[in-house]
Protein backbone atom coordinates (compact mmCIF):
# COMPACT_ATOMS: atom_id res chain seq x y z
CA UNK A 1 0.00 0.00 0.00
CA UNK A 2 1.53 3.09 -1.02
CA UNK A 3 2.35 5.99 2.14
CA UNK A 4 0.10 8.66 2.71
CA UNK A 5 1.09 11.92 2.92
CA UNK A 6 0.69 13.47 6.37
CA UNK A 7 -2.07 15.55 5.18
CA UNK A 8 -4.30 12.73 4.56
CA UNK A 9 -4.68 12.20 8.28
CA UNK A 10 -5.54 15.91 9.08
CA UNK A 11 -2.33 16.63 10.51
CA UNK A 12 -0.07 19.68 10.16
CA UNK A 13 2.28 20.09 6.88
CA UNK A 14 5.87 18.66 7.94
CA UNK A 15 4.61 17.18 10.85
CA UNK A 16 6.94 13.71 11.65
CA UNK A 17 5.48 10.21 12.49
CA UNK A 18 7.22 11.05 15.72
CA UNK A 19 5.42 13.95 16.32
CA UNK A 20 2.07 13.02 15.48
CA UNK A 21 2.48 9.85 18.03
CA UNK A 22 3.07 12.25 21.06
CA UNK A 23 0.88 14.39 19.92
CA UNK A 24 -1.36 11.16 20.10
CA UNK A 25 -0.02 9.74 23.33
CA UNK A 26 -1.03 12.86 25.15
CA UNK A 27 -4.84 13.05 23.92
CA UNK A 28 -4.89 9.55 24.99
CA UNK A 29 -3.19 10.49 28.41
CA UNK A 30 -5.97 13.84 28.53
CA UNK A 31 -8.82 10.91 27.74
CA UNK A 32 -7.54 8.82 30.67
CA UNK A 33 -7.53 11.41 33.02
CA UNK A 34 -10.95 12.97 32.09
CA UNK A 35 -12.82 9.33 32.23
CA UNK A 36 -11.15 8.88 35.61
CA UNK A 37 -12.22 12.45 36.83
CA UNK A 38 -15.35 11.32 35.51
CA UNK A 39 -15.77 8.45 37.36
CA UNK A 40 -14.85 10.09 40.74
CA UNK A 41 -17.59 12.39 40.16
CA UNK A 42 -20.32 10.52 39.19
CA UNK A 43 -19.72 7.35 40.84
CA UNK A 44 -23.11 5.77 40.57
CA UNK A 45 -22.77 6.58 36.68
CA UNK A 46 -19.34 4.77 36.93
CA UNK A 47 -20.43 1.79 38.56
CA UNK A 48 -23.42 1.56 36.24
CA UNK A 49 -21.04 1.78 33.09
CA UNK A 50 -18.53 -0.99 34.70
CA UNK A 51 -21.71 -3.34 35.27
CA UNK A 52 -22.77 -2.72 31.43
CA UNK A 53 -19.01 -3.33 30.42
CA UNK A 54 -19.01 -6.59 32.05
CA UNK A 55 -22.23 -7.83 31.10
CA UNK A 56 -20.76 -7.07 27.49
CA UNK A 57 -17.85 -8.95 27.94
CA UNK A 58 -19.47 -11.80 29.19
CA UNK A 59 -21.96 -12.19 26.36
CA UNK A 60 -19.70 -11.63 24.01
CA UNK A 61 -18.82 -14.17 21.35
CA UNK A 62 -14.79 -14.62 20.32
Amino acid sequence: MPELPDRAYGGPEGETDAERRRRRARFLRELAEARALRDRVQPRRAKVARLRHAMRMRTFRW
